[in-house]
């Protein structure tokens, strides 16, 4: 098991419905503790997209004062504030978690991850049975 401490995560997502500003994703992070035991996860919601579409989202283990180590976080979209759109996609993993796995360091020992976009959309998409 790969096991991994973050001083501080920051992501960029591009959620897109024409450009959906003020639009909010999740990261979730699964734990464990000094003992190697998991715990429950950590969540961290991002700030709104600002009008490209673009967010970022810190998450400090170090700040929250937590001695606990990060296995694996995944992103997920989490609103959306346009009634015309939003109904969240499982394009690239928002709906089921995209997994952070590629990122480059920044100063100060700071990752960045990207992740490919999410998308809302304006309405649901039909299930058809048998086909």
């Amino acid at each position: 098991m790969l096991v991994w401490t973050l001083n501080f995560m920051i992501l960029v997502i591009y959620l897109s419905c024409v450009r959906n500003a003020g639009a909010v994703a999740r990261v979730t992070c699964r734990c464990v503790n000094e003992l190697g035991n998991e715990t429950r996860p950590i969540s961290v919601f991002s700030h709104a997209t600002d009008g490209k579409g673009y967010y970022f989202a810190t998450l400090s283990l170090v700040k929250l004062g937590s001695k606990l180590k990060i296995n694996e976080c995944k992103a997920y979209l989490e609103s959306s504030p346009l009634n015309i759109c939003k109904v969240p996609t499982n394009v690239n993993h928002g709906i089921s978690g995209a997994p952070l796995s590629s990122y480059r360091f920044l100063e100060n020992n700071i990752r960045l991850y990207s992740l490919a976009p999410f998308f809302f959309t304006s309405q649901a998409k039909p299930i058809l049975n048998g086909s």
